[in-house]
C-alpha cells in the first residue's frame, strides 16, 4: 500500500509516516520545502514526495498519482482572530483539494485528520463521534467546522472517507514545538494555572498507531475520537511534580479573567509587534473544556492510549535532549 500524506513534517504528520513505514507501507508526501522534508527525515530518505500546498489542486493531484490510500493531516493552525480568514480559506480549499480529490480519484482509504474544536460545544456534557459540528465556531474552530461539514458530506455518499478528532497532542519528536509543547515549557518554567476544567492529551504516536489500523481496516466506523486522557488544571501541578521531582509553582487564576486576558493580548500584540501565545480562542478551549469519549474506537480497534504519565514524561526528556528545557526544569528526568 502507498499512502499519501499532507503535513508530514509536521508532529502528526511525522510520527504517522514512521508508522506507515514501520508497517511496510509506502509513502507519498506534499510538502511545502525540499528543505524541511530532509531535516525532519534526512536528505533521501523520503523517495516519493511532492513539493507544492494543499491549497494548489496541481500539486495535490500529482502527489496523489499511484496512491492506495490518502491521510489528510495538513492544516493552517492558529487561533489567532487576526489570522481567522486565512485560516478559513486555505483550510476549507485544502480539504477540498485533498479529500475530495482523493475521493474523485477512487482512492480506496481516505483518513481526514479533525479535531475537537470541529465539534466544541461549551454546553455539551460530552464530546463523541456522533456530536454536531460546533454550533457556533469561531477563528480556527470555523474553518475546522467547514471542513468538517464538508467530509461528513462525503460520508453521507458513501465515500470511504474516516474522520478522526485528536485533543491537544503530546509526545517527543516532534519536528517544532506546539502550543501544547509550549503550554509544558511555561508550567515547568514558571507556574501552572488552576483554572476551571483541564485538558486532555492524546499522544501522537497513538494517533499515528491509530490511523494505521484505521486503513489496515480493522474498524467498522467511519469517526473515531481520538481524546486520550483528561487531566484537570488541578492535577497537572501534582502530576508533573511526581514526575519531575521539583516544585511546580501552581497559581490559582480566573477562567473568566483568562479568556479576557487572551482577547487583551490579541489587540496588543500587534501595536507592538509581539508574538504572544495568548488568544481568547485558545483560552476558552483551556478553560471550558469539554470531555471527549474515547469508547468507540477502545471498543472496535481494541484500542489502548498509553497512560499521560509516560506521553508527558517521554515529552520532557525529549524537550530536554532538544534544548527547549533546562536541567532545572526537567528535574529527575533530565538524567
Amino acid at each position: 500500500m502507498r499512502v499519501m500524506v499532507t503535513g508530514g513534517t509536521g508532529f502528526i504528520g511525522y510520527h504517522t509516516v514512521q508508522a506507515l513505514l514501520q508497517a511496510g507501507m509506502e509513502v507519498s508526501l506534499l510538502v511545502r520545502s525540499k528543505d524541511k522534508l530532509d531535516k525532519v527525515y534526512g536528505e533521501g530518505v523520503i523517495e516519493h514526495f511532492t513539493c507544492g500546498d494543499i491549497a494548489d489542486e496541481a500539486s495535490v493531484t500529482q502527489a496523489m498519482e499511484g496512491c492506495d490510500a490518502v491521510i489528510h493531516v495538513a492544516a493552517l493552525v492558529s487561533t489567532h482572530a487576526a489570522d481567522a480568514e486565512r485560516v478559513y480559506r486555505v483550510n476549507l480549499q485544502g480539504t477540498r483539494n485533498v479529500v475530495g480529490g482523493a475521493v474523485e480519484a477512487g482512492v480506496e482509504r481516505v483518513i481526514h485528520v479533525s479535531s475537537v474544536t470541529a465539534l466544541y460545544d461549551p454546553s455539551a456534557s460530552v464530546l463523541t463521534e456522533d456530536s454536531p459540528p460546533s454550533p457556533k465556531p469561531t477563528g480556527y474552530g470555523r474553518s475546522k467546522v467547514a471542513c468538517e461539514k464538508y467530509v461528513r458530506a462525503l460520508q453521507a455518499q458513501g465515500s470511504p472517507v474516516s474522520i478522526v478528532y485528536p485533543a491537544s497532542v503530546m509526545g517527543p519528536d516532534a519536528p517544532e514545538l506546539t502550543e501544547p509543547h509550549i503550554g509544558l515549557q511555561t508550567y515547568l518554567a514558571q507556574f501552572v494555572p488552576l483554572m476551571s476544567s483541564g485538558n486532555q492529551y492524546v499522544d501522537a504516536r497513538d494517533i499515528a498507531r491509530a490511523h494505521v489500523q484505521i486503513l489496515l481496516g480493522e474498524g467498522q466506523s467511519d469517526r473515531y475520537v481520538l481524546g486520550g486522557h483528561y487531566v484537570p488544571w488541578k492535577d497537572l501541578g501534582p502530576l508533573l511534580q511526581e514526575l519531575t521531582g521539583k516544585r511546580i509553582l501552581k497559581v490559582p487564576v480566573s477562567g473568566a479573567a483568562m479568556r479576557l486576558l487572551g482577547g487583551v493580548a490579541e489587540r496588543v500584540a500587534p501595536l507592538f509587534n509581539l508574538d504572544l501565545p495568548l488568544t481568547r480562542e485558545g483560552l476558552t478551549y483551556a478553560t471550558r473544556w469539554v470531555q471527549m469519549d474515547n469508547s468507540r474506537i477502545e471498543a472496535e480497534l481494541d484500542f489502548e492510549f498509553r497512560s499521560v504519565e509516560e506521553t508527558l514524561a517521554d515529552s520532557i526528556r525529549w524537550m530536554y535532549r532538544a534544548g527547549h528545557l533546562t536541567a532545572a526544569q526537567a528535574g529527575k528526568l533530565a538524567a
